[in-house]
């Protein structure tokens, strides 16, 4: 499990550090709805997050085993590199369209989430963990976990400390701002002016990285 565990630590992490999830939180907390959607959107986001990585779990454990246990498991192994390429390219797609267009603005689908209720907060959070990016990292995660050769209780336990991890960046910040909103104001719009400036750039760094990873794990089971 241990094992397991240092697979998915960096996987986590990626997606505790993506921009789109945080800048959602840092426009609810900022809205005069915080009080009525941040805790929906958070409990969606964690809701999410377990659901999606617990599905491609599941649908790992559908790729063929190894006949003999001294064979190396090439299904996961290739499976992981296919991810972690397909991650790569994002990266560097990601990369030059934040050095063409470089902006402090914030996408413009972002708008409108300030006005959204409890509901839609919880809908939209749900939605952010079905994007193309948190897709991949979850996979990424399920192959981890079937290509470990973890037990049912053991990746329950992994997937909780996935789930843990990639939703920090989204807990912290609501918990802090609805104990003590005054005093997170400020450091709230630090942030969103910080993301806006570099969140394009340094997403994109962080994916390359966690992309040549996964893909040195699949080279690795080969």
């Amino acid at each position: 499990m241990l094992q397991a565990i240092g697979h998915i630590l960096p996987i986590s992490i990626a997606v505790a550090v993506s921009s789109v999830p945080i800048m959602a939180t840092i426009l609810i907390l900022l809205s005069e709805n915080r009080s009525r959607s941040a805790l929906p959107f958070l409990i969606g986001f964690v809701l999410g997050l377990a659901l999606v990585v617990t599905l491609c779990t599941l649908f790992a454990q559908a790729i063929p085993s190894p006949r003999s246990s001294r064979r190396p498991d090439t299904a996961v192994g290739y499976s992981e590199i296919l991810v972690g390429l397909a991650l790569v390219v994002i990266a560097v797609v990601a990369w030059v369209r934040a050095r063409r267009n470089p902006s402090t603005a914030m996408p413009k689908w972002l708008d409108g989430v300030a006005r959204l209720g409890p509901w839609s907060s919880f809908g939209l959070a749900l939605l952010l963990n079905v994007r193309p990016k948190a897709l991949l990292l979850a996979i990424a995660a399920g192959l981890a976990l079937r290509g470990d050769g973890v037990s049912t209780t053991q990746s329950l336990i992994v997937i909780g400390i996935y789930t843990v991890i990639s939703a920090s960046t989204v807990a912290v910040p609501i918990v802090a701002t609805l104990v003590d909103h005054r005093r997170m104001e400020p450091r709230l719009l630090s942030a969103r002016e910080w993301l806006g400036r570099n969140s394009g750039t340094i997403g994109a760094a962080i994916l390359l990285l966690i992309g040549v990873v996964i893909i040195g794990t699949g080279i690795a089971r080969l």
